[in-house]
């Protein structure tokens, strides 16, 4: 099975940028549709970006769209996530997330069964 190790979380300002990487272990990334899922304290996980195995069809929830670019890289094994004009609301744990199951079950969790570990994402008003 993949396994995802997020990385580029950390504390910034409002109106800031970070980019999230998050790398797979191995070459069967190529395979798996990816998404981006955040987490506040006290909050359910919600739906944030998702990408198709070529990159060719993204997909955004309302409330980071225009802010946010997901992309991947398949040589890479990695995909990322670009935040511009970032908001406190937007602080939470961001993990990704990689499955092969249906598009039109994007938004779902449980859509995928791997995930990685997190990387926290706080911003400071």
């Amino acid at each position: 099975q993949v396994q995802l190790v997020e990385s580029g979380g950390g504390l910034v300002q409002a109106g800031g940028s970070l980019r999230l990487s998050c790398a797979a272990s191995d070459s069967t990334f190529s395979t798996y549709h990816m998404a981006w899922f955040r987490q506040a304290p006290g909050k359910e996980r919600e739906f944030v970006a998702t990408i198709t195995t070529s990159g060719g069809i993204t997909d955004y929830a309302d409330s980071v769209k225009g802010r946010v670019t997901i992309s991947r890289d398949n040589a890479k094994n990695t995909v990322y996530l670009q935040m511009n004009s970032l908001k406190p609301e937007d602080t939470a744990v961001y993990y990704c997330a990689a499955g092969r199951g249906r598009w039109s079950m994007r938004y779902s969790p449980l859509n995928y069964p791997y995930w990685g570990q997190g990387t926290q994402v706080t911003v400071s008003s």
